[in-house]
């Protein structure tokens, strides 16, 4: 038994607000992207991005170790609670991330192999060494901020702009396979007086987005305005 088939035993976070629940059910197209197919667990089906550019989440970190080490992960790895690697519900397979711990300021790069955590308010699973080096273990959580190693490189890199292509940033709070549901948020979003866009990515969803903010700091700012209503809302950058 992998993690993934392991933590079909355990609640799952809401994709979107109660009233637009299980709109996202039904089958599209998986690509060649590793980890890219959508998949189920107690009912809810995922559909992971087929890319992590510009992809920027904060949330509670947790960590596996013992019970899991030496087992297959979601990728068919060999699960190593001794190597830098995560769990994560949506970014693909093999995605590099900068893992930064919110209350201490440690951060680190790990590859994301596995599927979950499908608990709470949890973004992603640690292994016990990643955990360890972020001073997580004993606590078992701590708040995080996850970016994809081109959002990072792109940050490195902030004090010549001229060679950093112009982005914009938008928090995105639901994804569809249904356009008119994708549309029927959006028109609450508007009622709300905040500006929505709608679009066909490369999750082949319809996805629900927020925005534009010019940086990614400000629209981590705004993150927590739409957390309560949309808990697994995460930013992103303009493609």
């Amino acid at each position: 038994m992998n993690r993934l088939q392991a933590m079909r035993a355990v609640p799952l976070l809401l994709f979107s607000m109660a009233l637009l629940a299980g709109c996202a059910t039904g089958s599209r197209h998986g690509g060649g992207t590793p980890g890219s197919k959508p998949y189920t667990v107690l009912g809810k089906t995922y559909y992971p991005l087929k890319s992590a550019k510009g992809f920027v989440e904060e949330g509670v970190a947790s960590w596996y170790g013992p019970g899991f080490h030496g087992k297959k992960t979601a990728s068919g790895e060999t699960y190593n609670q001794s190597a830098m690697t995560a769990a994560h519900k949506l970014l693909p397979l093999g995605t590099k991330v900068r893992v930064t711990h919110l209350g201490n300021g440690r951060s680190l790069i790990v590859r994301v192999n596995d599927r979950g955590p499908f608990v709470d308010d949890r973004v992603i699973d640690l292994s016990r060494a990643a955990a360890t080096h972020l001073d997580i273990v004993g606590k078992g959580t701590a708040r995080v901020r996850i970016c994809s190693l081109d959002v990072a490189t792109a940050a490195s890199y902030a004090s010549t702009p001229a060679t950093i292509p112009a982005k914009f940033f938008y928090i995105q709070v639901g994804a569809f396979a249904d356009k008119g549901n994708a549309n029927r948020l959006v028109a609450v979003l508007t009622q709300g007086g905040h500006k929505g866009r709608l679009f066909f990515g490369s999750n082949n969803m319809w996805n629900v987005q927020v925005g534009p903010w010019e940086n990614r700091q400000y629209a981590l700012e705004n993150l927590d305005t739409f957390r309560p209503l949309y808990p697994s809302a995460f930013v992103v950058s303009d493609e």
